[in-house]
């Protein structure tokens, strides 16, 4: 068997298309809120004298990303009205999302995180909620809107505008919070969410082809609820919608998979646990170890930037060579490693070249770490199912995660930095377990694409 493998002109040559340039922009509109409620907010809270304990409990506002597939099926079939009349399915829902975005981080800018920081955590939570739903319609429209050749093309489109945006969001921001204020800072980001509006608008609705499995697991379900459970009987559109839009992707994907379902679904709840616990405090450490703003954006924004998409690259190379597996198993050890290296820049105290050295290992790490998940969950979602199943991946992929990270601020209050980052790299440790099992199951790996 020997591999094949495109030409670089052919690759290159699909990045001329139309959609996968527009999913640059959408990328970077879904991408953007992110650290605005995550490690930008959670610096922002800090610079004000806001506890470690309470920053800590702000990374709930994000399990609204993990539990994003309880209103996938709605996004994926409950029209608008009038939205979806005129601009379709996807776009419709995709503005709506991107108006709240907008809404929620103005009204950001003019609250007080000392007095009013109840307020503060609503508004998160609507920024979450609308940047968590943008997130649904954009893959859904990144899977329809190209044929499958163009699907990694798309992906990658849409990683780089994310990381860019992340890096705005995150380094932009700090530097203007340091040379105006915190206001500025979330008044600009808001202006940055119109790059979205506009692609929303530009774009065309994509197809939204229908699936003769999908609808044979539909009918199914549609004929056992209403001829099962007798309370439906009057209500039988209703029991249609159940089935075919809520329980249709998930008994497809058990039914794929049997029991062993189960575990690959304990691999998506634990993979990336370790990067979730250390991200929610990161910047606060960084400001309490005695780093400015501007080299906290310098260093661990910017420059970490640039190792993110390193690791990137290095992933894709990897997953092409190894397969998904081995490199996922890389990525898990290297993720708990890495953060190891924090308990050394938390006993030398504010050495710039230390903070180079652990946020290199560790933005490799997570990028490595991202593009080789990614490949995972795209291998066990059925096109049939796609946004649906999608939602639920990356929902569970988070959610554990977000939870344990929340009681970050008591450990750090209660043990102090050096201990924290020891616990952090130790919940990484399930993950390494389950991937060597499926390994173990599963010795052929998807990589690249063989022919005989």
């Amino acid at each position: 068997m020997r591999q094949r493998l495109a030409g670089w002109w052919e690759s290159i040559a699909v990045y001329r298309h139309r959609r996968v340039a527009a999913m640059l922009f959408l990328g970077f509109s879904a991408g953007l809120p992110f650290p605005l409620v995550f490690s930008t907010l959670s610096a922002w809270l800090r610079d004000y004298g806001v506890d470690r304990a309470t920053i800590g409990f702000f990374a709930w506002v994000g399990l609204m990303y993990s539990i994003k597939v309880v209103w996938a099926p709605l996004v994926d079939r409950l029209r608008l009205p009038l939205l979806t009349r005129f601009l379709g399915q996807r776009r419709s829902w995709m503005l709506l999302a991107q108006s709240g975005i907008t809404i929620g981080l103005i009204a950001l800018s003019r609250l007080d995180p000392v007095a009013e920081i109840g307020s503060v955590a609503l508004v998160a939570l609507l920024v979450a909620f609308s940047s968590a739903t943008q997130d649904i319609t954009i893959d859904a429209y990144r899977i329809e809107a190209v044929e499958e050749r163009r699907q990694g093309a798309m992906a990658a489109s849409y990683n780089l505008g994310y990381r860019t945006a992340v890096l705005v969001g995150g380094a932009g921001a700090l530097y203007l919070a340091d040379f105006y204020d915190w206001s500025v800072a979330y008044w600009g980001m808001a202006a940055f969410m119109l790059l979205g509006v506009v692609t929303t608008l530009v774009i065309r609705e994509p197809d939204h082809p229908r699936n003769a499995a999908a609808s044979a697991i539909e009918l199914e379900l549609s004929g056992y609820l209403s001829g099962r459970v007798g309370l439906l009987r009057p209500f039988q559109r209703a029991a249609d919608w159940i089935g075919a839009a809520v329980l249709a992707p998930f008994v497809e994907f058990f039914r794929r998979n049997g029991r062993f379902a189960l575990v690959l679904l304990a691999l998506i709840l634990t993979f990336n646990i370790s990067d979730r616990v250390l991200g929610i405090m990161a910047n606060p450490f960084y400001l309490d170890v005695g780093f400015t703003k501007s080299q906290i954006a310098s260093v661990a924004k910017i420059f970490g930037f640039f190792m993110t998409i390193v690791g990137a690259g290095l992933g894709g190379v990897l997953v092409a060579r190894w397969g998904n597996l081995p490199t996922m198993l890389l990525a898990a050890i290297m993720l708990a490693v890495t953060n190891l290296m924090f308990v050394l820049l938390a006993i030398s105290g504010p050495d710039i070249r230390i903070l180079v050295l652990t946020i290199s290992g560790d933005n490799l790490s997570a990028g490595l770490a991202g593009v080789a998940f990614i490949a995972y969950l795209s291998s066990l979602t059925n096109q049939a199912y796609t946004a649906t199943q999608y939602a639920l991946f990356s929902s569970l992929m988070s959610i554990v995660g977000k939870f344990i990270s929340g009681w970050s601020g008591v450990v750090v209050e209660a043990w102090g930095y050096p201990m924290f980052f020891t616990y952090a790299a130790s919940t990484g440790i399930p993950a390494i377990l389950l991937i060597i099992f499926i390994m173990r199951r599963e010795p052929v790996s998807n990589g690249a694409k063989v022919e005989n």
